[in-house]
């Protein structure tokens, strides 16, 4: 069960770097210059490029950020849906569920993971293990907090996850052959819509008009990541505390 979570969370990370960082190298078709206007049109004399680049920067320039979405799961061939807060300092806290089966909580603080399974959780990533192992683990974990040591083998990857460099690594590199869409709004926040290809891949970038260019959202159409990915709460605190209650220790059980 642990070791399904982690994977899950990893493939998350996984997904959040593939989709802000598909930004291919410069096309013909938006190589052009800019040229000045006074026009109030959002980023008026920026290519689609040009402004994927600058919201690339900013993104990858921010403290902290949420991120919220379904992608796919490609062990069960089902839908990770999370929802997370993170930070540079490694810290993050927030939801994930795997076909939308249970729920599991997470947080990173320090060097300790915390993690807590609801039942329907636990049961669906037990799929396959005998009943009484089965039972056995909800009736210790289910509804619990358990924690363990973000440096152990086994939270490698969830603590990697948790580091907002780790995630959005690699976004900023190359430059960006995005072409320029309608304005939108997304949760409320003015944007602007970019269209984006990697061979048969197509990616829809959302690019906040006001304040700074932060990525909101990415639709993506690609046949191994498909799903929608929102950002959100850029440079505000993670809620990433230490549970309160009687914690169970994992690492005490595996040792």
């Amino acid at each position: 069960m642990r070791r399904t979570a982690l994977a899950a969370l990893c493939l998350a990370a996984a997904a959040t770097t593939g989709l802000t960082g598909c930004l291919p190298g410069q096309d013909e078709a938006d190589s052009k210059p800019s040229t000045p206007s006074t026009s109030k049109e959002p980023f008026a004399g920026l290519s689609g490029g040009e402004i994927a680049d600058r919201a690339v920067t900013a993104t990858t320039g921010a403290s902290s950020l949420r991120v919220k979405g379904d992608i796919p799961d490609e062990e069960s061939g089902g839908t990770i849906r999370m929802d997370m807060a993170l930070n540079k300092k490694g810290e993050c806290a927030g939801t994930m569920s795997v076909g939308g089966q249970g729920q599991a909580e997470l947080i990173k603080t320090g060097d300790t993971v915390y993690m807590k399974y609801d039942e329907a959780f636990l049961r669906a990533q037990s799929e396959g293990e005998p009943k009484a192992d089965t039972d056995a683990a909800v009736d210790m974990l289910a509804g619990k907090w358990t924690r363990m040591s973000a440096k152990g083998q086994d939270a490698q990857d969830i603590a990697g996850f948790c580091d907002l460099d780790t995630v959005l690594g690699g976004a900023e590199d190359g430059h960006s052959a995005a072409t320029r869409g309608r304005t939108a709004t997304v949760d409320g926040t003015p944007a602007i819509v970019l269209h984006e290809k990697d061979g048969k891949d197509r990616y829809t970038l959302y690019v906040a008009t006001e304040g700074e260019p932060y990525l909101l959202r990415v639709d993506s159409t690609s046949v191994e990541d498909p799903g929608t990915l929102t950002f959100t709460d850029y440079d505000k605190p993670v809620p990433a505390q230490r549970p309160g209650g009687d914690i169970v220790d994992l690492d005490a059980l595996g040792a």
